[in-house]
């Protein structure tokens, strides 16, 4: 079993920065690939970054350059860094965690793992970005 608990997100201006981090509990090996989601309201959720347990990271175009993946193994605690806030970035962010990877990159595009089959998430927090 594994347990996501968020923290962070808020409401900032087009161009600043925000960080999530999301404090992981449970069984390791059941959260070897981690990563955040988003989502807006009418829309299913999108991958936005992963890391595996090793630290290789992946990331969806759209945040590539803006944000960063990271995690503190010891703590048990995985952040996503968000720079450059843009207006689109607005949505509900979620942390998960599976024995999979959560985005995939194959001939230069990132598959997402169908979000029925995430193993865990973290409860949500709100990111407004203002233009």
């Amino acid at each position: 079993q594994v347990e996501l608990m968020q923290f962070g997100g808020g409401s900032v201006q087009a161009g600043g920065s925000l960080t999530l981090s999301c404090v992981a509990s449970g069984d390791t090996y059941r959260r070897d690939y981690m990563g955040w989601f988003r989502s807006i309201p009418g829309k299913k959720r999108e991958g936005v970054a992963a890391i595996d347990r090793d630290g290789t990271t992946t990331y969806v175009e759209s945040v590539k350059g803006r944000f960063t993946i990271s995690k503190d193994n010891v703590k048990k605690i995985m952040y996503l860094q968000m720079d450059s806030l843009e207006p689109e970035d607005t949505a509900r962010y979620y942390c998960a965690a599976d024995i999979v990877p959560l985005l995939s990159e194959r001939d230069g595009r990132i598959e997402t793992r169908p979000l029925e089959l995430v193993a865990y998430w973290g409860q949500g927090t709100q990111v407004n970005v203002s233009s």
